[in-house]
Parts: C-alpha cells; structure tokens; sequence
C-alpha cells in the first residue's frame, strides 16, 4: 500500500540545540534504515520549510501508523497522510 505523508516539524523555539540535535540524528537514524528497508521509498524536503514528502510502501494503515509514531520528531509533527492508487494513464 503507497501513501503519501506530508510532515511539518514544529520544534519549540526555546529547545535546547543539544537536545535537538540529538532528536535530529535519532531521526535520520531511524529515516534512513526504513529507506534501506525499502518501506519509506521517496523522501523530499519542501523548500523555504522545515517540512517534507515522503512516500512509504507498506502492508497496512497499521504499520504506516507505527512507523510514523515511531519517529523521534513525531512528538513534534503534524502529518497530512494520503492513500494512493495506481492511475490508469500511468506507464509504470
């Protein structure tokens, strides 16, 4: 099942910059092993914004919903999530 995820990082603006580096790394940690897994396919940043788009391949609304909780930034995200279909003028 494809899904498109927006997300938008609101991290507060008195966080110390240790902790959000540390959150930050979790983060690309975490991001970077679900692309190798081949679960989190595309991930593009939307420029001028601390936000991006993402496209994740997987098995159900429940692993998608891990998945994104289980991000370190969840805590301070919000997520716009749309499920996608084949088109049928697609060539691929």
């Amino acid at each position: 099942m494809l899904y498109l995820v927006r997300m938008d990082v609101h991290l507060p603006h008195d966080m110390p910059a240790p902790q959000a580096d540390e959150i930050k790394a979790r983060e690309k940690e975490y991001s970077q092993g679900l692309q190798r897994q081949g679960k989190w396919q595309q991930l593009h940043r939307v420029v001028g914004e601390y936000a991006n788009y993402s496209v994740f391949d997987v098995d159900s609304h429940d692993e998608l919903h891990a998945i994104l909780s289980g991000l370190p930034l969840f805590p301070y995200m919000t997520m716009q999530v749309t499920a996608l279909a084949h088109h049928p003028s697609s060539i691929r």
